[in-house]
């Protein structure tokens, strides 16, 4: 189980370093949130698994319901983010407002 809970922790980490990369080299805001959002939950997933192997039944409730947590909030905290840099006004990266019509059917 020590070596499974090893091949976790290793592959949790490496999607970690995998989105830090994304982030910095991604140009959008959109990009770089997309890279942040998938993959950190993933990332966190994949050592928790690993880390409940190696440390008993106790720590691997208490990492059941931080997943749990962290896979329910980071989407919503992801898509907030989202609609905050769509609405703080056009950028370069945003050729076409495909959002526009909405948002101004919304706001009447």
């Amino acid at each position: 189980m020590t070596l499974l809970g090893d091949v976790f922790l290793l592959a949790g980490g490496i999607v970690a370093v995998i989105a830090a990369v994304g982030l910095v080299r991604f140009e959008s805001p959109y990009a770089r949130m997309h890279a942040a959002g998938k993959a950190s939950p993933v990332a966190f997933l994949l050592a928790a698994v690993g880390a409940s192997l190696r440390l008993g039944w106790e720590a691997t409730a208490q990492l059941a319901v931080a997943s749990a947590a962290l896979v329910l909030t980071v989407p919503v905290g992801v898509y907030l983010l989202f609609r905050a840099v769509h609405r703080s006004g056009p950028g370069a990266w945003l050729q076409v407002d495909e959002l526009a019509p909405a948002e101004a059917r919304v706001k009447d």
